[in-house]
């Protein structure tokens, strides 16, 4: 009975170790073509006093110019992107356009190499906004039509890191081949015993 739990444990370890070794060896699955956002200037929720020039978005890939849209709006929806992004690798960055003081929304949506739309938004507050200026001419329109962020675009990125993972990725192969790899040991178990 001793020599045959023995037999059984090294079996396990065994079975369990190719396991392991099969799932490191493995390409990763298809939700790593999975495009999310790695980092931004301003940061997520960050406070300002001085409005940037700018908005910069980092992505873990490279995003297609002809797919990407970015939307920079402010308090009251007023459109605060003006132009065209402009991409450098994994970066995207938009003129901004300061107004009131107030929550300004940065809504993205880029597309993966998978060819799946990963969409998300980041909120920084301006404490200090631009100037009333009342000198300024009013037909000033955005060269570049802003849309407003739809209301499906997830609050966070971490959000939409989570949604456009959707769950997969590595862990839904170890789990197969250690359900697999059971599956064997007790199959061996039975033949031992018969």
């Amino acid at each position: 009975m001793g020599g045959t739990l023995a037999r059984v444990a090294r079996t396990w370890s065994v079975v369990l170790g190719v396991a392991l070794g099969v799932s490191v060896l493995l390409p990763a699955a298809p939700a790593a073509a999975h495009n999310s956002l790695t980092g931004s200037d301003p940061k997520d929720g960050a406070r300002l006093a001085t409005a940037p020039k700018r908005i910069e978005l980092r992505f873990l890939a490279r995003p297609a110019p002809d797919t990407t849209k970015i939307t920079v709006t402010g308090p009251d929806n007023v459109p605060a992107g003006v132009g065209a992004p402009t991409f450098a690798g994994s970066r995207v960055s938009v003129p901004f356009t300061a107004g009131p003081a107030g929550v300004y929304i940065v809504a993205y949506q880029v597309s993966s190499t998978d060819g799946h739309q990963v969409k998300g938004e980041l909120r920084f507050t301006l404490t200090t906004g631009a100037p009333t200026a009342s000198a300024a001419p009013t037909s000033a329109a955005p060269s570049t039509p802003v849309a407003p962020p739809s209301a499906g675009l997830s609050p966070t990125p971490a959000a939409a890191r989570a949604q456009d993972d959707g769950g997969t990725g590595r862990w839904w192969l170890v789990g197969a081949v250690v359900v697999l790899g059971a599956l064997g040991g007790v199959l061996l178990l039975r033949r031992r015993r018969a």
